[in-house]
C-alpha cells in the first residue's frame, strides 16, 4: 500500500491508496514544532484504528510545502515505516514540462495538482486550490505546467480583516443567504464568501481569454465544496485530487527505475 502525504501550511491531508484505490484518507492540523515522533505516533494510531498495518505501508510519497516538516517526515517514514519517501521537488519525475521561468519555484502541490488533473482530463484545464492561499493553475493540452495566479486564501484574509479592523468580530465561514447584509457578520460573511467566488470566476475567465481557450476547471482544497458551489466558472471538484497526483508521480517513478 501507498501513504500519500499532502503537507500544507495550515492541514496536512494522508491517503492510503490499494494499488489506485484511496481506501481511507485523514486531516490533520500542520504543526512545524511537532517532532517526528510525534507525528509517528498520530499516523501509526490512525492506520491502526483502521485495521490496517504499518508493515502493510511499502511506499510513502510526499508532497510538502512547509520546509521545516521535510526533515520531519523524512524522519517519520524512515523511523515508523523503514521507508525511503519519494518527495515531490527537483530531480523527481513527474512526466509534466514546467513552463514556469524558474521551475524551482512552483510549489509542489501545485505541480501536483497538475499531473493529477491532465491524467484525469487529458486536456487543457485549469486547476483550483482553495488552501492556505488560493491558487489557479493552467495546464496546456500538452500536458504542460504553463502558470497561474496566487491569491491570499480566504481564513488568512478573514483574519487579516479582523486583525486590522478592531471592531469586526470573528466569524465562521459560510454561504450567506443573499450578498447584502443586514448585520456585521452576515456583512462580513458576504464579502468574503461572494468575494472569492467573484475572485475565482474572473481570473478563470481572464485566463481563457488570454489564452484563447475553454478549459476544463476542477477545484480541490478544504473550502472548495463551500465555494466552489457557486463559482460558475468550476465545472467540478476533486477533494483528492493532490492525493491522486502524488499516486501517479510515484507510479512513474517506480516505473521508470
Amino acid at each position: 500500500m501507498l501513504l500519500a502525504i499532502d503537507i500544507g501550511n495550515t492541514n496536512i491531508v494522508l491517503g492510503l491508496y490499494e494499488g489506485k484505490k484511496l481506501i481511507t484518507h485523514w486531516r490533520l492540523a500542520t504543526q512545524a514544532e511537532r517532532t517526528a515522533d510525534e507525528y509517528g505516533v498520530i499516523v501509526t494510531q490512525l492506520i491502526e484504528h483502521r485495521g490496517f498495518r504499518c508493515e502493510q505501508i511499502s511506499a510513502i510519497a510526499v508532497s510538502c510545502v512547509v520546509p521545516p516538516m521535510l526533515t520531519t517526515t523524512q524522519e517519520l517514514a524512515t523511523r515508523f515505516f523503514d521507508r525511503e519517501p519519494l518527495i515531490v521537488g527537483p530531480g523527481i519525475k513527474t512526466g509534466m514540462p514546467i513552463l514556469y521561468e524558474n521551475p524551482k519555484d512552483v510549489g509542489a502541490d501545485r505541480i501536483v495538482n497538475g499531473v493529477a488533473a491532465y491524467d484525469k482530463y487529458h486536456d487543457a484545464c485549469i486547476v483550483v486550490d482553495f488552501g492556505t492561499a488560493t491558487t489557479i493553475d493552467l495546464i496546456s493540452a500538452k500536458g504542460e505546467y504553463v502558470g497561474g495566479a496566487i491569491a491570499p486564501g480566504l481564513s488568512i484574509s478573514l483574519e487579516a480583516l479582523v486583525q486590522r479592523a478592531s471592531k469586526l468580530p470573528r466569524i465562521e465561514i459560510v454561504k450567506p443567504k443573499e450578498a447584502i447584509g443586514r448585520n456585521t457578520v452576515n456583512s462580513i460573511q458576504a464579502g468574503i464568501f461572494y468575494g472569492y467566488v467573484g475572485l475565482v470566476d474572473g481570473l478563470v475567465a481572464r485566463i481563457q481569454k488570454e489564452q484563447n481557450l475553454q478549459a476544463k476547471v476542477v477545484a480541490t482544497g478544504g473550502l472548495a465544496p463551500l465555494v466552489a458551489s457557486e463559482c460558475a466558472s468550476i465545472h467540478e471538484v476533486d477533494e483528492f485530487l493532490t492525493l491522486d497526483g502524488l499516486r501517479i508521480i510515484h507510479e512513474r517513478n517506480v516505473l521508470t527505475k
